[in-house]
């Protein structure tokens, strides 16, 4: 699976991505990184983290000012209930670029710019409704 969901943060329906919370967002991440600590930080100070999830599931995760990129999440509630406590935590929205979709909670639907928010699709920011918006439910 080769897809890469982004997370963005809107405010009071402004069409430009706000800056994150970095403590925020470290303090999700951190515990499930299990990558090398010294290269957390890049060059050009954004944050990437190797992250695994108790059930195995992993992503890379790729931070900027304004947004997250989780490259190649594995199949698994694990990793898809990090990539929701971060929108959680951070009153965020993931994008999924290969449908042009926005999912979010309630909090932040409430500030995204009025063309995002008609189309957005309001989901429970846990781990099996992010998996399942993004790649489908699980078949039991």
């Amino acid at each position: 699976m080769s897809y890469s969901p982004s997370i963005y943060k809107f405010v009071e329906g402004c069409d430009a991505p706000v800056p994150l919370d970095l403590k925020v967002i470290q303090a999700v991440l951190s515990p499930y990184d299990v990558g090398d600590p010294d290269l957390t930080v890049m060059e050009d100070g954004g944050l990437e983290y190797w992250v695994r999830a108790a059930d195995g599931s992993e992503a890379e995760i790729f931070v900027d000012q304004t947004g997250i990129q989780v490259e190649r999440p594995h199949s698994g509630p694990g990793v898809f209930a990090i990539v929701a406590e971060l929108a959680a935590r951070l009153a965020a929205v993931i994008f999924d670029p290969s449908r042009g979709t926005f999912f979010c909670g309630s909090e932040a639907h409430a500030h995204l710019p009025a063309d995002i928010r008609h189309e957005a699709v309001l989901i429970d920011m846990t781990g099996e409704a992010v998996e399942a918006a993004l790649i489908g439910p699980r078949s039991s």
